[in-house]
């Protein structure tokens, strides 16, 4: 039994600076202690005591919190009065702080009140007894101020439907004029500070977002008055801007609240002035932003109807777009989006909507300037900048949608024009600006356009030598790449613009060339077949100066190309370009010297441009073109030289093996005579370094070719299982499971393809119990693919045909059925520990119907000894994973579905028992 000293010897833990077992031993024990029962008398006399320490005492508080949540089943029901009154008391006790107490009291008599029908009007109980005195009122409001939304959102509390309907009906709606009429009275009383003020508007905000105190309600009390004349008041203006804002979304059923509308409206536009007087206070005009905007957005309709009653609103949205300040634009970024929805479908736009329109062109585009001297923004705030340059580029189609995109092509076209006609002193930002503007803009133009887009094209060659507007400009070219598809006589011109951009001293720009010519060459191929030779001399000429990650867009771009050609053309190019880079593998995998790291690199560089452009390129159907029939034997020749000689290094093993997976999809069933050497040097490779590359590999092979029949595959599929399940299980005795997670994913996986496809190698394999063990490991990693995984071959196993009672008795089906009863007799225990402690643990919610398949089958295989293991399981768990009840129960349901031989009533059991879990596991998430 928990005794008071140790309480507080388990939190004095968290006041210094301890080792971290210490603190999981004292957040252990203190969670047990909220479990108990005896908590609720100790939490009283920590709360009561002067002598305890404030953090003490917030824990008591936080406890009576949790404990109404979850534990007041331990409290009988005539004490739950007096545990109210002790609540109350608590409260009154502590009304002057620390606010944390006051809250986590609060948040508890809210809970109590939810479920304590016998308290007819807890409302009226807490402003009888804090409403009166000055000194209390602030305690009241907080109360008001939480209640709302507890009772609304707190789904733990253990009530019904209807129950909670009846319960918050009467706690919330029978209260809500009551609530009112208070706050009225609170707001300007006399000696009222703006401390309560702000309170009340904050309590007022709350029944208002619950929706419990309705907005004509609140039109006839002089809160509704006070709400804006608060915004003259630095210390009330955030709580009246909330209040306003949800005034405003609460009459988004316009035709119901034109009354009240008609009283908002005119003081929002009132507002419209104070954007100018409170230029230099950004917090000011990020609320009327807010404001504006929240009232743009619900009464857009209206701006329609009554344009030129409501366009004030639009012009306050757009002076507040036009602010500086970029945290503060975004905020209207809603509106512009939504207005844009419903004109831009319309047949005509009022002239005061394209004005608007168009000024919110202007000021994005003047928004998306970098800063004179990008040094002045640190590397975050760049990165921050760029990335808001984005969300800005798609307001920027929202002005397309309503202007139409040549009309907003054209304007920033213009803007380009001008800044060029003014000399070669104009700043690289007013060129980049537009271009950046009309690359979002991209997305939205015309295949067909033959007047904005032509004058853009003829522009980009006499654009200013400038980094920022070069890689501006290769980036309009890839964006337009679609455009250029229709209009073929502009590639040539643009391939030498992109051509010219890999020469560019500036990384960057080499990388927006890059990608410019991969868009070009995706969706300009057909047009682009005669230039192939070209790109290979730019290959092996201006290609080698390239950094890695843009040569690889170079080969990316080419696969596009040779994807559109003729197939035997396609086979002949392919091979040309995959020969240059063969030819490189085989003289590093025959070199009798020891090589650079260079040599290396360049090799790794060329395999993951091989592996790129077979990705795109795929394959060429079932036969093979004359230029691809002997390539598979002679490029595994080099494979496995490579593989033989360099397995060790990583990163080739990674690029080699990449490379590989790609070639079985193209070369398809030629692959299969050289199957069986294929996985045997996987074999050798993995057991020899523990790379999960070459598992990886060897599943695939085994995925596609594992029915075939062949002695030679046959014998190599066998081999592989037995050394990569010894290998994987030596990994296991060195390293935690956690410590090779890849390994044991596609270890996992390859298993999963043997049960399918080998099952003869599989389960006669002596090595089988040893996979199994393996296999249950893959239960305790967090990693959502690797459960999956492993869930998935033991229900793989166990519902194996074999194990079916019905099951035609081959000679091969009980042997495979004898194999998994041996293994499954020797780890029954551990099984089912793993499966238990994943389901209370780090199993994905949907992992939850896979045990659910393997426990229908264990309590039907197994029936005598899952009831022995399974309490077994249950019994290392503490009582904080899952509470003992739900233990219990979830036993004896498991026992009665075996002995009544109903296998459906497994699900049930496991489903309640999840819940319960979950329970407990959101319980300690919000205990201390």
């Amino acid at each position: 039994m928990a005794t008071m000293p140790a309480l507080l010897s388990a939190l004095e833990v968290f006041s210094g600076a301890p080792d971290k077992a210490a603190i999981e031993r004292a957040n252990s024990w203190l969670q047990d202690f909220q479990h108990s029962p005896e908590a609720w008398s100790m939490c009283n006399v920590l709360l009561l005591s002067p002598e305890a320490p404030i953090p003490a005492k917030i824990f008591a508080a936080q406890t009576f919190r949790t404990k109404v949540t979850y534990d007041l089943h331990q409290v009988n029901p005539q004490d739950l009065p007096p545990l109210r009154d002790t609540l109350l008391t608590a409260l009154e006790r502590y009304h002057s702080g620390p606010r944390t107490i006051i809250v986590q009291l609060s948040l508890a008599i809210s809970g109590l009140a939810l479920q304590l029908p016998a308290w007819t009007n807890p409302v009226q109980t807490l402003t009888d007894s804090f409403g009166r005195n000055p000194a209390t009122v602030s305690t009241l409001l907080e109360f008001l101020t939480i209640l709302p939304e507890e009772v609304s959102s707190n789904s733990r509390i253990p009530l019904s439907d209807q129950e909670f309907r009846e319960r918050s009906a009467k706690i919330l709606t029978g209260n809500a004029p009551r609530v009112l009429e208070l706050l009225s009275m609170y707001i300007n009383a006399t000696g009222v500070t703006a401390t309560v003020q702000s309170q009340v508007f904050g309590c007022l905000y709350s029944w208002l977002v619950a929706g419990e105190i309705g907005v004509s309600d609140l039109a006839k009390t002089p809160l509704f008055v006070c709400a804006f004349e608060a915004l003259a008041s630095d210390d009330l203006f955030d709580a009246a801007v909330d209040v306003i804002c949800e005034m405003i979304h609460e009459t988004q059923e316009i035709d119901d609240n034109m009354p009240v509308i008609q009283l908002i409206v005119p003081r929002i536009i009132a507002l419209k002035e104070q954007i100018a007087k409170d230029q230099e206070d950004p917090d000011k005009i990020r609320g009327y932003a807010r404001i504006f905007s929240e009232a743009g957005e619900t009464y857009r309709l209206l701006l329609l109807q009554h344009t030129e009653t409501f366009f004030p609103i639009v012009q306050a949205i757009c002076e507040c777009t036009a602010y500086p300040d970029l945290d503060i634009v975004p905020i209207t970024f809603p509106f512009w989006m939504r207005l844009a929805q419903i004109i831009g479908k319309r047949p005509s736009v009022s002239p005061l909507f394209v004005d608007a329109f168009k000024s919110l062109m202007s000021v994005i585009i003047k928004h998306l300037h970098f800063p004179a001297e990008t040094t002045s923004l640190t590397g975050q705030e760049a990165d921050n900048f760029r990335a808001f340059r984005h969300v800005m580029g798609d307001t920027l189609k929202d002005c397309c949608f309503v202007l139409r995109t040549e009309t907003c092509l054209l304007a920033a076209y213009q803007l380009i024009t001008n800044a060029l006609a003014r000399g070669p002193d104009v700043s690289w930002q007013e060129i980049e600006a537009p271009l950046f503007a009309m690359r979002s803009m991209g997305a939205e133009i015309d295949p067909e356009d033959n007047n904005a887009v032509p004058k853009i094209m003829q522009l980009i060659p006499s654009l200013p030598n400038h980094p920022r507007v070069r890689y501006a400009a290769l980036l309009i070219i890839s964006r337009y790449s679609e455009w250029i598809n229709a209009h073929p006589e502009y590639i040539q011109r643009k391939l030498q613009y992109i051509s010219a951009g890999f020469e560019d001293s500036d990384p960057e720009v080499c990388a927006a060339a890059g990608q410019a010519l991969k868009y070009i060459c995706q969706d300009c191929k057909s047009h682009l077949t005669d230039f192939l030779p070209t790109l290979h001399t730019f290959l092996t000429t201006t290609g080698t100066k390239l950094v890695q990650d843009d040569r690889r867009q170079v080969y990316e771009a080419i696969a596009y190309v040779i994807s559109a050609m003729p197939m035997n053309s396609a086979a002949e190019s392919l091979k040309t370009f995959s020969l240059d880079i063969l030819a490189q593998v085989h003289t590093l995998s025959t070199k009798t010297t020891p090589p650079t790291k260079a040599e290396i690199e360049e090799v790794g560089n060329g395999l993951e441009n091989l592996e790129v452009m077979l990705h795109v390129i795929q394959g060429f159907g079932e036969e093979l073109p004359p230029a691809c029939q002997n390539t598979c034997q002679d490029a595994w020749v080099i494979f496995d030289r490579l593989l033989a000689k360099y397995a060790l290094n990583y990163d080739l093993a990674e690029r080699a093996t990449r490379v590989l997976r790609r070639g079985i999809d193209l070369f398809g069933n030629t692959v299969i005579p050289i199957a069986p050497s294929v996985i045997a040097r996987m074999s050798f490779a993995f057991e020899a370094t523990g790379y999960p590359s070459f598992l990886w590999i060897a599943g695939k092979v085994l995925g596609r070719f594992g029915s075939e029949q062949d002695p030679a595959l046959k014998g190599a599929i066998g081999e592989i299982f037995e050394r990569s399940t010894n290998k994987v299980a030596s990994l296991l005795h060195i390293k935690s499971p956690g410590e090779i997670p890849d390994v044991l994913e596609d270890y996992l996986q390859m298993l999963l393809q043997y049960i399918s496809l080998a099952p003869d190698v599989l389960f006669v394999s002596s090595s089988f119990e040893l996979a199994f063990r393996c296999a249950m490991t893959g239960l305790t990693v967090v990693h959502t693919d690797i459960i999956f995984a492993s869930l998935d071959f033991f229900r793989g196993i166990f519902t194996h045909d074999c194990m079916e009672p019905q099951a035609s008795p081959t000679p091969n089906f009980v042997i495979y059925a004898s194999a998994i009863r041996n293994a499954m007799n020797k780890e029954g225990r551990p099984l089912l520990t793993y499966l238990v402690n994943g389901l209370v643990g780090d199993f994905p919610a949907d992992a939850v119907a896979v045990v659910v398949s393997i426990f229908r089958t264990l309590v039907q295989v197994w029936s005598d000894q899952v009831p022995t293991w399974l309490a077994q399981a249950l019994e290392q768990l503490p009582a904080t994973s899952v509470p003992n009840n739900a233990k219990a129960k979830f036993l004896q349901e498991i026992t009665q579905a075996i002995h009544t031989r109903q296998p459906d009533k497994v699900k049930y059991a496991i489903l309640t028992f999840d819940r319960a879990s979950r329970k407990a596991r959101e319980r300690r998430r919000n205990a201390i």
